[in-house]
């Protein structure tokens, strides 16, 4: 608990507004210990029930968390807009690993496309015959099926994480759980904990969820399964062949359940797309442009069965409405592009020769390093804390595996976008330095 911000209100609504305002203000910053419910309602003077229900709201809004012993603390990234500065530049003399981007020197410059936009686009699109455009539909289908994604109904979202938060919306409410890897994608924890939605951690492998993992959490009632098709983030794993077979199998069984699969990564991936999608009568298989083309670059493709395909699309018919048509013209474009494709295809096989050396420089020094594909790599650790402030010392930062992990073992996450191959073996030199390999190899639980 802050010592500088003092809880206040005498009911349930005024006790979480005076919490979400000191968490916006950062008078309670992330991991922040708030007080025991009968401590805090003996201080206010109400009841533990008040106090309760006050910690219920903003659990439930994703705020804060309750973990056992550790008590009810903010949560690492709250869902709420706070005073402090979103882009904070690294430390000067700090090599930043942390931030999971894309490397910006292989991203393919808009330039030229946009200045061909501008000559092509000959008048406004209206509300009524705005919509995914037939050409981007049709090349969108052309790269799916190449991959083996089943056809199936097709429409657009403002990226991967866009396209999740509407499937779960659409299909799911507040308090249902939903399956996810673990460790797994930070931003989805985020979103499942502002939804409401109760996560339930999956463990995870060199080739994907593990079976036995998926369907204790099936028998555990989750509603909905969310996978990462390849370059897992943060493990960089990717979903196997015969791993697949064996998640088809269990999912045959289960035709109610929301199957959303996400392949982020896209052209990225240098390992065959294995795809679940199909396996159930709900799913749904989202493809972003972000991590090859740029992240501002704010479109998804989601493909997926008529009904789910439906809903997502009704329900942006009367909210956003629809992607904008000089960002799909713009997105066809590049995709039509044989120099953007060359230099996409560049970009993958640098990440694949800077993350094969990393986690092969680790090996050589007895670290159990993961990484099958994308742009991060994943150490297990036994001390996460001690770990970052040894490697930070050395000039690195890197991302602590607190923030991807519900249950699962202690790690770093490592991105090699930002790291030249000439810096890989000081990094795994200083890694060794900073960390003691974890009493079990591989990041299961």
């Amino acid at each position: 608990m802050s010592a500088r911000y003092q809880v206040t209100g005498a009911t349930a609504v005024e006790i979480s507004a005076s919490i979400e305002s000191a968490i916006r203000v950062t008078a309670l910053a992330p991991g922040a210990l708030l007080p025991p419910v009968r401590a805090l309602a003996a201080e206010l003077a109400v009841s533990p029930a008040t106090v309760s229900r006050a910690y219920a709201e903003l659990r439930q809004r994703g705020l804060i968390v309750t973990a056992g012993r550790n008590g009810t603390r903010v949560r690492p990234r709250p869902p709420v807009a706070t005073h402090r500065a979103v882009l904070r530049p690294p430390a000067p003399g700090l090599r930043d690993l942390s931030r999971g981007e894309p490397d910006a020197r292989l991203l393919p410059p808009l330039g030229p496309h946009l200045g061909a936009l501008a000559g092509s686009v000959d008048r406004p699109v209206s509300y009524s015959d705005a919509g995914v455009l037939p050409d981007l539909a049709e090349a969108a289908r052309v790269r799916l099926t190449a991959d083996g994604v089943p056809a199936g109904e097709l429409t657009l979202t403002g990226g991967a994480l866009d396209g999740i938060e509407r499937l779960l919306g659409a299909h799911l409410r507040p308090g249902d759980p939903v399956a996810v890897e673990d460790p797994g994608w930070a931003n989805l924890l985020d979103l499942v904990a502002a939804l409401g939605l109760r996560a339930i951690g999956v463990p995870v492998d060199d080739d994907g969820p593990l079976a036995a993992g998926v369907e204790a959490a099936l028998d555990a009632g989750a509603r909905a399964l969310i996978v990462t098709s390849r370059a897992q983030n943060p493990t960089g794993a990717a979903v196997s062949a015969d791993r697949a077979v064996q998640l088809r199998g269990l999912l045959a069984d289960r035709p109610d359940l929301l199957l959303i699969e996400d392949d982020h990564a896209a052209e990225l991936a240098r390992v065959p797309l294995h795809s679940l999608a199909g396996a159930t009568r709900s799913w749904a298989f989202l493809r972003s442009v972000s991590k090859p083309f740029g992240p501002d670059l704010r479109l998804a493709v989601l493909m997926g069965d008529e009904t789910t395909v439906a809903r997502v699309a009704g329900r942006a018919r009367v909210g956003a409405g629809w992607v904008s048509t000089v960002l799909q013209r713009l997105v066809l474009s590049l995709w039509r592009d044989p120099a953007v494709t060359a230099l996409v295809d560049r970009a993958a096989e640098s990440y694949e020769r800077r993350r094969a050396a990393l986690v092969a420089a680790l090996a050589d020094l007895g670290l159990p390093a993961h990484g099958r594909s994308g742009i991060n790599a994943w150490v297990p650790v036994d001390d996460e804390t001690s770990a970052l402030t040894a490697l930070r010392d050395a000039g690195w930062a890197v991302a602590p595996g607190a923030l991807y992990r519900i249950a699962g073992s202690p790690g770093l996450r490592i991105t090699v976008s930002e790291l030249d191959e000439a810096e890989i073996p000081a990094l795994a030199e200083a890694v060794a330095r900073a960390v003691r390999p974890a009493a079990a190899p591989g990041f299961t639980v």
